[in-house]
């Protein structure tokens, strides 16, 4: 008797357990399905085909910048002395080998991948920089451009077709955070239109964001991490450690949003600082915090919905693309991984988004090539997940 009382209450507990368990499990599942579907992210695929073959047997260096102009042409800025080494190395100057000779440094694309466009290199009246870096597209069509080499401390502006048109700065200057005449090794260039203004990265010698006028180059105004005064001293970056109140450098990208904030990319602390355009601190996150080295925080672009919504960074250290919540800085998935193949990265330095929504990105080191990721709509969060932007049915599980 006693047996089937104990057996009898065994059973109505473990019933009363399925039961809130299924209950609680039903609520739960409601719950994490809703949230996921809730969270609508942008979705890509690597088009493998774009850019087109280049002619004249030219090939790239390193791939340090892409910007796209208003017409969704693609303008990219590679090391053209990387892929005169590479000639050099195969025997081609000796005649050994038939393949290949260095493109021009800047290069634009029509939106099939043509090339429609090359030039630039040392010419009169202006100093080319020692080390190719940063390219932006002004909305009168001008091409600015950086460098992060020995003495670049200038900005260089040209028309579309190569014509100089203005040198912004001094070149040959020192290391100076707190200059109003001189640069120190811009990593980046964006323009905003509406303020007529240019906010340079400024960068691998200067710590610190500078800007300037778009109509004349005349310097207005600059800042450090926090809105602080920027500081020459040499800062480290220690994981777990509080963060330093300076920048660490380099400051590898300063964009403007449309609602009138402004991104920057302190890229050896893994973190990115938004500010008012006065330089008055906003909120800051982290990606990928345990990078040590070169950081993770290389560039970033913007989504095309009216909000920009997201932003997608682009982490040379880890070989990838975060794409992030703007509002929050949270890392919504990951896009790519370390290899060479379509969707995959080596070195993914610089990053665009164009009016159609799409994705490009360049590669330093040895990745040396511009990548083309097509815009596919929003999804759930929950049917993606993080690695290669090859199409639907291509990948393994």
């Amino acid at each position: 008797m006693q047996d089937n009382k104990s057996s009898f209450i065994t059973a109505t507990l473990v019933l009363s357990l399925l039961v809130v368990f299924g209950v609680g499990q039903h609520y739960l599942q409601n719950s994490v399905t809703a949230a996921s579907n809730g969270r609508m992210v942008p979705h890509f695929e690597v088009d493998p085909f774009w850019p087109q073959p280049l002619p004249n047997k030219w090939i790239l260096g390193s791939a340090i910048g892409v910007a796209v102009d208003a017409r969704d042409h693609v303008y990219i800025v590679h090391r053209n002395d990387d892929a005169n080494f590479a000639t050099q190395e195969i025997g081609i100057d000796n005649g050994i080998a038939d393949c290949c000779t260095a493109a021009p440094p800047i290069l634009e694309f029509d939106v099939d991948g043509s090339l429609v466009n090359a030039w630039g290199g040392p010419g009169q009246g202006y100093t080319w920089p020692a080390s190719n870096h940063g390219i932006e597209i002004a909305p009168n069509g001008n091409v600015w451009i950086g460098g992060n080499g020995g003495g670049d401390s200038h900005v260089l502006v040209f028309t579309r077709d190569g014509q100089f048109v203005r040198e912004i700065g001094l070149p040959g200057e020192p290391i100076d955070s707190n200059s109003t005449t001189h640069f120190s090794r811009v990593a980046e260039i964006a323009i905003d239109s509406n303020a007529n203004e240019a906010y340079f990265a400024d960068g691998y010698g200067n710590k610190r964001v500078a800007v300037v006028d778009v109509a004349t180059g005349a310097f207005k105004r600059y800042w450090g991490a926090y809105g602080n005064q920027p500081s020459d001293d040499r800062i480290t970056y220690t994981p777990g450690e509080p963060l330093p109140q300076q920048f660490v450098g380099p400051v590898h990208c300063a964009e403007p949003s449309k609602d009138g904030l402004l991104y920057v990319c302190d890229r050896g602390a893994d973190r990115i600082q938004v500010f008012r355009p006065d330089g008055t601190y906003i909120k800051e996150a982290q990606i990928a915090p345990m990078t040590v080295g070169a950081g993770a925080t290389w560039d970033i672009a913007f989504s095309q919905d009216d909000d920009q919504e997201f932003i997608y960074v682009a982490d040379g250290s880890n070989m990838k693309v975060h794409v992030v919540h703007r509002d929050s800085l949270e890392v919504m998935y990951v896009i790519g991984e370390g290899g060479r193949q379509p969707g995959l990265f080596y070195g993914t330095h610089s990053i665009v988004s164009d009016s159609q929504g799409n994705f490009y990105t360049t590669e330093t080191y040895e990745g040396k090539r511009v990548q083309k990721f097509d815009y596919r709509g929003l999804r759930p969060l929950e049917q993606l997940r993080s690695g290669p932007a090859w199409p639907a049915g291509t990948l393994l599980d």
